[in-house]
């Protein structure tokens, strides 16, 4: 591979660095090319890319940012998912993949300016999707308008219950 090409193959890693909310590393080493083949079929349809990149190229990739705090993780055969949209779906996506494929091995990521290690990426997978967390948010903004409603309308519903009671009793 020539210096222009492997110079474009950083740009291209750089680049979706710049547009991933995190990045999730593995080590695929032993898959077969229908595993990876899946896999990316999953991450696709939660706006996540499977990349196999060579290790010099995404640690000169990281070099001088913030994502070089996992550069020490780009070692042996090494795969990087790029999560676009939310990235507690691309983690679960991801940790579902590592837990039907047993060669693949989570080794880590990168998310809002900190690694995360193999088990941070396991907590983050079993978080909520980005749309139940803002239903539950809602709900619990909403609750307690709704409870005070609730009281403000008992008050006429218990009053008009008495005198129904009082009607039933002079009516018999």
């Amino acid at each position: 591979m020539d210096r222009n090409a492997k110079l474009q193959w950083r740009n291209s890693v750089v680049e979706a660095l710049d547009k991933s909310g995190a990045v999730f590393l593995a080590n695929y080493s032993g898959m077969t090319v229908e595993e990876l083949t899946a896999m990316r079929r999953e991450l696709k349809a939660v706006n996540a890319d499977f990349h196999v990149v060579k290790n010099t190229i995404a640690q000169k990739a990281v070099e001088g940012r913030d994502e070089n705090v996992i550069s020490d993780l780009f070692v042996g055969q090494t795969g990087v998912v790029f999560a676009y949209g939310d990235v507690a779906a691309a983690a679960k996506a991801f940790s579902e993949s590592a837990k039907k494929f047993e060669k693949l091995k989570i080794t880590g990521g990168y998310m809002e300016k900190s690694a995360l290690t193999p088990a941070a990426v396991q907590n983050l997978a079993s978080l909520p999707s980005r749309d139940v967390l803002i239903g539950q948010i809602i709900g619990s903004m909403v609750a307690p308008h709704r409870g005070l409603l609730n009281v403000l309308s008992g008050v006429p519903r218990n009053l008009v219950q008495v005198l129904n009671a009082i009607k039933d009793k002079k009516a018999s």
